[in-house]
């Protein structure tokens, strides 16, 4: 259950990011109707009734590749020599 509510939480937020950047654009073209429910003595009966319609804009993303020199360190690797401190012993 906490999975389901963190991930309605995470595509909520991706959506307000997604708006605010103006990478998402949506618009409502058709509005909602409540359908007509009527009760009589055999059952209840729904006419009508409409869902929304949006337009939904989005931009576009568009990934490439390209050609560049890049500096790599260098790394060197010398033997021990001379200069390496004795090594400690337990001489007595």
């Amino acid at each position: 259950m906490r999975a389901v509510i963190f991930i309605l939480i995470l595509v909520i937020l991706v959506i307000i990011a997604g708006v605010s950047t103006g990478f998402l654009n949506i618009n409502q073209i058709r509005g909602a109707k409540a359908p007509e429910v009527t009760a009589t003595r055999n059952g209840i009966s729904a006419k009508g009734g409409q869902a929304p319609a949006f337009d939904v804009e989005t931009g576009s993303v568009k990934v490439g590749t390209k050609e560049t020199s890049v500096k790599v360190p260098t790394l060197e690797v010398q033997k021990a020599g001379g200069n390496q401190a004795a090594a400690a012993g337990n001489a007595q």
